[in-house]
């Protein structure tokens, strides 16, 4: 099992740039597909954005194509998100997510992920 913590939310304007970071703990991390959802109020947990363990391998949700990236550093058990030209409907609270069973077509599901960080608030103004 691994431990995730999310920092980096804050409230941005539409057309700025944030990055998002996951700190992981744990033994498994370098083992771990990883991922960024996103929940809205009154919404589901949306994916954003997935890489596989080595990071060869990244997945994004068709709306953030081009604006985000998603990148990872396992010596420091880091998972990264970069957002730019951010647009009010990106406001949500931002979760990390990770799993050592992830396979591509699974790669967007919630529910297949084991550990969840506890979020991290973003808004966007217009």
């Amino acid at each position: 099992q691994v431990r995730l913590v999310e920092s980096g939310g804050r409230l941005v304007q539409a057309g700025d740039s944030l990055t998002l970071s996951c700190a992981a703990s744990g033994r498994s991390f370098s083992d771990y597909a990883m991922a960024w959802f996103r929940q809205a109020p009154g919404k589901d947990r949306d994916f954003v954005a997935g890489i596989n363990w080595n990071g060869v391998n990244t997945y994004y949700e068709e709306s953030v194509k081009g604006r985000f990236t998603i990148s990872r550093d396992n010596a420091k058990k880091m998972v990264y998100l970069q957002m730019n030209k951010l647009k009010p409907e990106d406001t949500a609270v931002y979760f990390c997510a990770g799993d050592g069973g992830i396979t591509v077509d699974i790669v967007r599901v919630a529910k297949e992920y084991e550990d969840w960080g506890q979020g991290t608030q973003v808004t966007v103004s217009s």
